[in-house]
């Protein structure tokens, strides 16, 4: 299995769960790549941003992303493979190909600054996957400080047929995916998936906007799921309703520094990872941020069952 531009739905960023020691914890993983399945996740990316990728050996990584795509059961999977030279890229790359894996995601370095530039190292990383390797873009300005275009990204796909998705993840971004949709109306460019993430924090009207789905790592992914789905069947309003419940709580979450320690305390709390534990270097979590959290819990559970989680030990 290959990705393809037709990709669509949901496909969660799978954190990497730890045991409180930092030690892998195997067990969550499957637990967590069940879920996935469960809750009709179209795909998976792992070793991302939200996977601490930068955290793990290069064995390691290999040995995450393996499991979870012989876990994942034919969905596709979607594997980070940014890093700082393209040796190392290629190297994890062609292992975790090699592994099933259906693509790969590649962040541009911050030290990007002409649209050229930028044009060119995707150019290089392309050559240096090879024509038979599909990627997507990362396109994360407010993390990795790199100011793609709609022309840009336009360039990039026109030039590498391997582009076969957008990561889109501007802020605020809701104009670039209805450029890049009038980009192929137009047949200026052919079409890519575009999935986007920013925690799901605008996909209502990314998905109005042209957007096929989210690709982001909430604690409630199966609610992104219910909205993806609910938009496709015309049900607008019935999708706002659901999205906007969660707000409060996908804006707590997004919070840069804390957000993954957020939500890896919340996927424990809902008994899909044993420990919250994320490893060093980490933020922890205060008694009074868990408070909060907690609060917007029961918050959140007057609308969605979902929510409605046994109180915290």
């Amino acid at each position: 299995m290959k990705l393809t531009a037709d990709a669509r739905g949901v496909y969660p960023i799978a954190p990497t769960p730890f045991h409180d020691d930092g030690r892998i914890d195997a067990a969550s993983i499957d637990r967590l790549v069940d879920f996935y399945l469960g809750i009709g996740a179209t795909g998976l990316t792992v070793l991302g941003q939200l996977g601490e990728a930068a955290k793990l050996t290069h064995a390691e990584g290999v040995d995450v992303a393996g499991r979870m795509i012989r876990r994942a059961s034919g969905l596709p999977v979607i594997v980070g493979v940014s890093a700082p030279g393209f040796a190392a890229m290629r190297e994890l790359a062609l292992e975790v190909l090699a592994a099933g894996a259906a693509g790969v995601m590649i962040a541009p370095p911050n030290t990007l600054r002409t649209d050229d530039q930028i044009v060119g190292y995707y150019r290089q990383a392309a050559e240096t996957l090879g024509p038979d390797v599909p990627f997507v873009i990362q396109d994360y300005p407010l993390t990795f400080s790199v100011q793609m275009t709609p022309e840009v990204i336009r360039r990039i796909v026109d030039e590498q047929p391997s582009c076969m998705m957008l990561k889109h993840e501007d802020w605020p971004g809701l104009e670039k995916i209805s450029a890049l949709r009038a980009f192929e109306r137009e047949a200026k460019m052919r079409r890519i998936a575009i999935l986007c993430g920013n925690n799901g924090l605008f996909l209502d009207y990314e998905m109005a906007r042209g957007a096929d789905g989210a690709n982001t790592g909430y604690a409630f992914p199966d609610m992104l799921c219910d909205v993806v789905r609910l938009v496709a069947a015309g049900e607008r309003e019935a999708a706002h309703d659901l999205f906007d419940a969660h707000l409060p709580l996908l804006r707590y979450e997004q919070q840069p520094g804390v957000g993954l320690a957020v939500r890896k305390y919340l996927l424990m709390r809902r008994g899909l990872l044993a420990s919250a534990a994320l490893r060093r270097p980490a933020p922890a979590l205060t008694a009074t941020s868990r408070a909060e959290v907690e609060h917007l819990l029961r918050r959140l559970a007057r609308h969605d069952a979902r929510a409605r989680l046994p109180a915290a030990g």
